[in-house]
């Protein structure tokens, strides 16, 4: 019996930037209908009419908009090493030298760098497109690279399934 062999590369422009996407529709269909519900159907309304990106209904807004991703992006980057989105697409956040999970000084640097990356014009995040190990402005800010694991486990038989996912 051999154990499953893992494959590491670094994870592509368009990867991210789907897992990214992912991220957003996930935590958008999360926080609207709370957001809704703390503050009634006009929300909504502001909320599709207001041009501003940085524009808050009120405090409640500010932290469940604002505060609340950065937090919980550093916490699934540190948990999990990826958010759901990165998970989804087989992605995980590392250390750029040692492939090893962030620390949190690396998770915040990196969570701050976002804001970096996207002025002007996302341009940070497009680095990525170019970059020889696929980083993003806020990577290299960081010391940080998105791998994406490939498994090959065609070598496992139904008793290492079946330990792999609990049964």
């Amino acid at each position: 019996m051999t154990a499953a062999v893992a494959r590491i590369q670094y994870a592509g422009f368009w990867r991210r930037a789907l897992a990214l996407l992912l991220d957003s529709l996930l935590y958008t269909a999360l926080i609207l209908p709370l957001l809704v519900g703390i503050y009634g159907p006009g929300y909504l309304n502001w909320w599709l009419g207001d041009s501003s990106q940085l524009a808050s209904y009120g405090m409640t807004d500010l932290l469940i908009t604002y505060v609340a991703p950065f937090v919980l992006v550093i916490v699934c980057w540190r948990r999990w090493q990826a958010t759901p989105g990165k998970l989804l697409l087989d992605c995980r956040v590392v250390d750029a030298r040692t492939h090893q999970p962030l620390s949190l000084r690396q998770a915040v640097i990196r969570a701050l760098g976002y804001i970096l990356s996207a002025l002007p014009f996302y341009l940070g995040f497009v680095w990525a497109a170019i970059d020889k190990r696929k980083q993003a402005l806020h990577d290299k800010l960081a010391g940080s690279v998105v791998i994406q694991v490939i498994d090959d486990d065609s070598d496992i038989n139904v008793a290492q399934w079946r330990e792999r996912l609990g049964l």
